[in-house]
């Protein structure tokens, strides 16, 4: 310690501004980024398993080139290179499956990926089962927890791959992943994802859309709705399930897409 003046000042506290100006400087540090040249950095992607063909001769390949373009009407696209057996098929057909990946999937979305149709049977090597669909006569992957029954609308041809543009036409969800209120809950599916290369196992349910802002009362309302729906009987179950199902469906649409506009 020593006297500056009247003042005491002591050497082993740093001042208020020496502490700021050190964080700053280690935040500035610690979230710098480096700039790279353009690339498929989206991530992570699902690694789904896209069924084509037919029942009787069935293919299946992995694509992570996939997602939702719009909501109504229901459209999506997988982007495959035209070298790909599967590009074949599709032309031919106009038709395909997008089967979603669980982590017990793992193993044959990535041998899937990596043999081609034109040579083996991939379903038979892989262990897993086509089975047939409602509206398209591509197979689906019966292990997967959904599959997309996908119709074409549109082929664009982009550098290396050709992208396929199609209307969902309908949805196979498997049951048991339908909770008390016959509502859709994947949190125990394992969901399998795709990152630069590597595959990982989805983690847990952290919150839903809306949850941020969610109120206190919305949040009692829809645990008493969960709460009847296990008490009620099956058919009272699916008709309360179906109107709110509706109800929200009319709340987004009126809202805009997932939020306002």
């Amino acid at each position: 310690m020593f006297n500056v003046g009247d003042e005491v000042q002591d050497l082993t506290k740093p001042n208020l501004m020496c502490i700021l100006d050190l964080f700053f400087n280690i935040t500035e540090y610690v979230m710098a980024k480096v700039t790279w040249k353009s690339g498929t950095m989206l991530a992570p992607l699902p690694p789904a398993l896209i069924s084509c063909g037919t029942t009787d001769k069935p293919n299946v390949m992995t694509a992570a080139w996939t997602g939702i373009v719009c909501t109504e009407p229901t459209l999506t696209y997988v982007s495959i290179r035209p070298s790909r057996y599967s590009n074949q098929l599709i032309r031919e057909t106009k038709e395909f499956v997008i089967n979603v990946p669980t982590v017990k999937l793992a193993k044959a979305v990535d041998l899937c990926g990596v043999k081609s149709g034109r040579q083996v049977d991939k379903f038979t090597l892989a262990k897993i089962t086509p089975a047939p669909c409602d509206k398209v006569s591509a197979p689906q992957v019966l292990e997967a927890p959904i599959s997309l029954e996908c119709r074409v609308k549109e082929i664009k041809s982009y550098g290396t791959h050709d992208m396929f543009l199609a209307e969902v036409v309908a949805v196979d969800i498997d049951d048991t992943y339908l909770n008390e209120a016959q509502a859709l809950d994947l949190s125990k599916a394992g969901l399998l994802a795709y990152a630069h290369g590597f595959y990982y196992a989805l983690g847990k349910q952290i919150g839903k859309f809306g949850w941020s802002v969610e109120k206190k009362s919305t949040k009692r309302k829809r645990a008493a709705r969960l709460q009847a729906a296990k008490a009620a009987p099956k058919r009272s179950t699916e008709t309360a399930v179906r109107k709110s199902n509706n109800k929200s469906a009319a709340k987004r649409r009126k809202a805009g897409e997932y939020g306002r506009k």
